[in-house]
This record gives C-alpha cells, sequence and structure tokens, in this order.
C-alpha cells in the first residue's frame, strides 16, 4: 500500500487548509496516510547563524523523514499575503539546509483554498513553479475558491464542477504513484 504524508501549509489551530487536506486525503483509495501538523514542526526562525551556532534543527530532521519516507506528498497552501505562510517557509528553510533535493523527487498534489474567490491562486502558483526546482515532481494541482461556499464538513466539496476537478486531480496523483 502506498504511503503519503499530507498537511495544510498553515499553523492556524482552525486551519481551512489542514481541513481541506484532511478530506483530500481521505478521499485517496488504497492509500496510507499520515496527516501531518506544522505545529509539531515549530522552530526558531531560520538564519544562517543559527545553524552556525546550534546546527540543524532536530525537527527539520523529523520532517525531512517523513518527506522521504512517503510515496507521495499532498499539501494545501494558505496564502498569506501573497505568499506561503511563515510557518511552511520556516520548515522549508530548515529541511532545505539537510541536502537536494529537498522534496526527494517525490510526487506532489498542490492544493490550496482561502475564504475568497481566488482560492489561494497565487500562492498555488508560486509552489508550482518553484517545488520542481527544488525536488518535487508536481503531478497535480487544484485550488478552491471561496471556501465556506463550497465546502461542507461533512460532505467535502460541494460544487459538482469543482469536485470533479478535484477528482481529476487526484487520480492523476493516485496514478503517478504506482
Amino acid at each position: 500500500m502506498k504511503k503519503i504524508i499530507a498537511f495544510g501549509a498553515s499553523s492556524s489551530s482552525t486551519s481551512i487548509n489542514q481541513q481541506f487536506a484532511k478530506w483530500a486525503a481521505s478521499q485517496l483509495e488504497e492509500v496510507e496516510v499520515a496527516l501531518l501538523d506544522l505545529n509539531d514542526f515549530e522552530m526558531p526562525i531560520y538564519s544562517s547563524d543559527r545553524e552556525t551556532a546550534d546546527g540543524i534543527h532536530e525537527k527539520a530532521r523529523q520532517f525531512k523523514t517523513h518527506v522521504e519516507g512517503a510515496d507521495g506528498i499532498l499539501i494545501s497552501f494558505a496564502e498569506h499575503n501573497g505568499s506561503y505562510s511563515s510557518a511552511f517557509k520556516n520548515v522549508f528553510d530548515w529541511m532545505s539546509r539537510l541536502g537536494l533535493p529537498i522534496w526527494s523527487d517525490k510526487p506532489m498534489f498542490l492544493m490550496g483554498t482561502s475564504p475568497g474567490g481566488r482560492g489561494a491562486a497565487t500562492v498555488l502558483e508560486t509552489a508550482a513553479n518553484a517545488i520542481p526546482h527544488q525536488g518535487g515532481v508536481v503531478v497535480a494541482r487544484f485550488s478552491l475558491p471561496s471556501f465556506g461556499q463550497n465546502f461542507d464538513a461533512v460532505n467535502g466539496i460541494i460544487d459538482e464542477d469543482l469536485k470533479s476537478e478535484f477528482q481529476a486531480q487526484a487520480e492523476k496523483f493516485r496514478e503517478a504513484m504506482k
């Protein structure tokens, strides 16, 4: 059975992206899911001075171990001022110090959602352009606009067109892990 890691790229205790990542991962058949929480990987803000003084933080090593042990990675990006959340960026910055490829050449399903009509489109585009240069293989992408109107905690994606689009992308992700 294939193993994936899934997480919302946010540290908010009420993160819609964590909720969305959890739901999305539950839609994938015949996979074992490890749902990660970025709060479990909170570290001091990365700096080269801190790395020189203290070395690479153990939580970065733990996160990288999850990446290396997975057959695929599903991330739902929170968009903070048009970019990554500081929580995600910090975990990524620390993990990047462990060498290349950062994402261990794993197939990745990149998603994003927001309360607004663009569905985290800006950060999703940034991630989709950057991750292939960081050792990730982007095989699927999905943006869910207007989370409150298009998502229900029990039923998931409500809008049928969006649900069909999600399912098509999820299938691409599943296929890439075979």
